[in-house]
């Protein structure tokens, strides 16, 4: 054997099919797994859900990713360890062009999914009426209760309820934030202040369910009606707004978040069709066709908070209130109630879901070649 020689293992593809459920979660839409079908160790389960949702190509089109950052979320379930917790939900953000997975933040959207997901796939049992699944959300490490229809005990998803930004109508799902309040960083108020100024604008840094960065959108010389494509027209505001975010992250605490989904940018400005506040939200590069489920319950902790831009635009609502967003597909409203005990309030909302697939996803893995 010749001194100082590199020998490099040899590696072969093979195809590998992994179970998997398509689902619509709210106004997103994703595969479900079950964590015990996906490769423990996390690189190499990111590169099983990047080859599945064909990250590197803008629609996505060798993958089943729909091209679009609310198309290419995926939810990973298990049963729980934690106490008063049936399962376990990860929520991963999959990047649609770059190779980036993020399980930084929650999706409330593809929340809504879970606790169906769970009762068909078994890990918890159906009760005839409603079934109560409590939901723990590794990402944040809080508890979510969630109230499904499940006549005879089957998961029931066609019903009446209809969510703006989703056609037609479907079976209710009640989602419960128990605690909501410090998802990533521990506090409301990550700096300890309602209203903090950055580059002289006035911002709330909010965390509760989800980090944001609330700006009123005059703030930035918006009116804060403008559509999703708007937005995407202006190159200029969106590079500006993203400076602006990466300051807030650092401020927050939650270090150089170029790579992360978090904070989420948010505008705000009053509302002109009935509800309490208009917003507009980012993930955080693109604005969202709707409106995001965590985002919303950070809106309504921050509408009923003294101080903060939010409240001065919904004019600080006292609970229990019905906090209302008009975003650009309609309007989403999210309940606020002070829980028995706690400082922070407890947010409700009202989601609906839909299975539209199952089956397995094929992926390519690198095998070593033995010898």
């Amino acid at each position: 054997m010749l001194a100082g020689r590199i020998f490099r293992q040899k590696t072969t593809m093979s195809t590998r099919a992994i179970p998997c459920v398509l689902m619509r979660g709210g106004t997103s839409r994703g595969p479900y797994f079950l964590a015990s079908d996906l490769p423990s160790n996390r690189a190499e389960r990111d590169e099983v859900l990047l080859q599945a949702m064909g990250t590197g190509h803008e629609l996505q089109i060798d993958g089943i990713g729909g091209g679009h950052p609310l198309t290419s979320k995926v939810a990973i379930v298990s049963p729980s360890t934690v106490p008063g917790a049936d399962v376990d939900y990860l929520f991963a953000q999959v990047n649609v062009r770059e190779r980036l997975v993020d399980t930084s933040p929650n999706c409330g959207n593809m929340l809504a999914g879970v606790g169906p997901f769970a009762l068909e796939a078994g890990i918890v049992p159906a009760k005839d009426g409603v079934s109560i699944v409590h939901i723990y959300n590794v990402n944040t490490k809080k508890l979510i209760e969630a109230r499904i229809q499940t006549p005879r005990g089957r998961v029931e998803y066609e019903g009446d309820v209809a969510i703006d930004g989703v056609p037609g109508t479907a079976a209710p799902i009640h989602l419960a934030f128990l605690d909501a309040a410090g998802a990533k960083t521990g506090k409301l108020f990550p700096t300890g202040r309602p209203t903090d100024v950055i580059d002289g604008v006035a911002m709330s840094l909010v965390d509760a369910a989800m980090p944001i960065m609330a700006i009123r959108a005059a703030g930035l010389g918006k009116s804060g009606y403008e559509s999703p494509a708007e937005f995407a027209a202006d190159r200029r505001f969106m590079e500006g707004l993203e400076a602006l975010r990466l300051q807030a992250g650092r401020l927050m605490g939650l270090g150089d978040v170029r790579t992360l989904v978090i904070p989420k940018p948010v505008l705000v400005a009053e509302a002109r069709s009935g509800g309490t506040i208009t917003g507009r939200y980012f993930m955080p590069h693109e604005c969202h066709i709707a409106f995001a489920i965590t985002g919303a319950v950070a809106v309504g902790s921050a509408a009923v908070t003294a101080g903060t831009i939010i409240a001065q635009v919904a004019g600080t609502p006292k609970m229990p209130a019905d906090i209302v967003i008009e975003h650009p597909s309609g309007r989403m409203q999210v309940r606020l109630e002070q829980g028995a005990g706690q400082k922070t309030p407890v947010a409700f909302v009202v989601r609906t879901a839909r299975r539209l697939f199952e089956g397995r996803v094929l992926v390519n893995v690198r095998d070593p070649i033995a010898g």
